[in-house]
């Protein structure tokens, strides 16, 4: 057992400062096979650039030795109880002591010797430069065919398209960001879905993000991945979703809520006819139903947004504070209000059509017609109304 604290690590003598410049964070996992020839690429090619460096293996619960191989190649060694890829990167990059900090996998399948342009970026100004496998080169069995060539385009882009992030390799586990950036970020994912959140953290909060060419090799592991395509999967598609209101609830709600309306006022004067085919009070309920799931998404999407800014998961948007200053809880009730008072005064108007009838049978078509009008009216009054008191809760909860 090594005498010196887990905390602190010894930084590679180049004659500069003793607190080191750069930290390399490598998360482990019974990487006995791999560990060793990983620290010390890593150290060799500090010492190799004039980096002033420390190794840091965060070591997720290993049962075989990877920690004394680690050690014994000239790394630090963190142990961190709480599982996940996310957890062991939070305990490592904690202890990291460097200003700028660069994080790769225990596998071997990534090359340390491509340290000094990350550094080089981080230098210049960039808080994240990421590694890009499809630009440095993936080689034979590297990367499986369903990962290359589906689950991470495919997840990329939809990061891009969510959050316009300008990374083209989201998954990629060799990257660095300075210390005050990771900070920053927040970051709270504890498994593999920690490398996108920090993608999708650093674009949210503005940070300068660059791409760098990185190189990925076959793993030389000597178990199985600790990769779970479909469920690692699933997880960071979830994640992508939960992160972007709008993408979850603002634009579908929106949609809904439009197709909704359009129907509705189309068919309320009576039915129509497209075609061989005749649109009626059935098609209407329908539009009914699109009215209300539709609002019901796009509060949500309000709901999302503030509790995300009020928790520190999302940035502060200038856009719904301004909404707030115009729309605030006394505008939302007397609007919530209205459309309450105007469904109540249809509903006592089809009971006057009733009492016309002598409370017996009623032209069925008509009253659909009106009574799905009341419907709409009486919910978004009672949702508008509802929904005003608790954004209002969250915003006392903001300040």
């Amino acid at each position: 057992m090594s005498s010196k604290s887990p905390l602190r690590s010894e930084a590679v003598s180049t004659g500069l400062p003793e607190a080191p410049e750069l930290s390399v964070v490598i998360p482990c996992l019974d990487e006995a096979a791999t560990v060793g020839l990983c620290v010390r690429q890593v150290r060799e090619c500090l010492l190799a650039n004039g980096i002033s460096g420390e190794v840091i293996v965060a070591d997720n619960g290993s049962t075989d030795n990877s920690r004394d191989i680690a050690r014994a190649s000239g790394a630090s060694v963190v142990s961190v109880a709480s599982r996940g890829y996310g957890s062991a990167l939070m305990g490592g990059i904690a202890a990291a002591q460097g200003k700028y900090i660069v994080m790769g996998d225990a596998d071997g399948s990534y090359d340390f010797s491509q340290i000094p342009l990350f550094l080089e970026k981080l230098r210049s100004g960039y808080a994240l430069v990421m590694g890009n496998r499809f630009q440095g080169g993936i080689r034979p069995g590297a990367m499986p065919p369903l990962h290359r060539y589906l689950g991470n385009p495919l997840l990329t882009a939809i990061g891009r398209l969510f959050f316009r992030a300008q990374c083209r390799d989201f998954y990629c586990g060799l990257r660095g960001f300075t210390k005050t950036a990771y900070e920053n970020m927040t970051l709270r994912t504890t498994g593999m879905e920690f490398a996108s959140e920090m993608v999708v953290k650093a674009t949210l909060f503005k940070m300068p993000v660059c791409e760098v060419p990185a190189t990925l090799s076959p793993d030389g592991r000597t178990g199985k991945s600790h990769l779970r395509t479909w469920h690692d999967g699933f997880r960071g598609l979830r994640f992508l979703l939960l992160y972007s209101p709008r993408w979850l609830f603002l634009y579908p709600g929106l949609s809904l809520l439009l197709v909704g309306i359009l129907t509705a006022a189309w068919l309320l004067p009576g039915p129509r006819r497209v075609g061989h085919s005749v649109l009626d009070i059935h098609t209407l309920l329908y539009a009914v139903v699109a009215i209300l799931t539709g609002s019901q998404a796009v509060i949500f999407a309000f709901f999302t947004k503030v509790f995300g800014i009020t928790e520190g998961l999302l940035p502060e948007d200038a856009r719904l504070t301004r909404a707030f200053r115009v729309f605030n809880l006394e505008k939302g009730l007397l609007a919530g209000g209205a459309l309450l008072i105007l469904g109540l005064g249809m509903a006592v108007y089809s009971f006057y059509l009733w009492n016309r009838a002598g409370f017996g049978p009623m032209n069925p078509v008509v009253l659909v017609r009106l009574v799905a009008a009341v419907i709409v009216s009486v919910t978004l009054g009672v949702e508008i109304v509802l929904s005003s008191f608790f954004l209002s809760i969250l915003g006392i909860a903001r300040k």
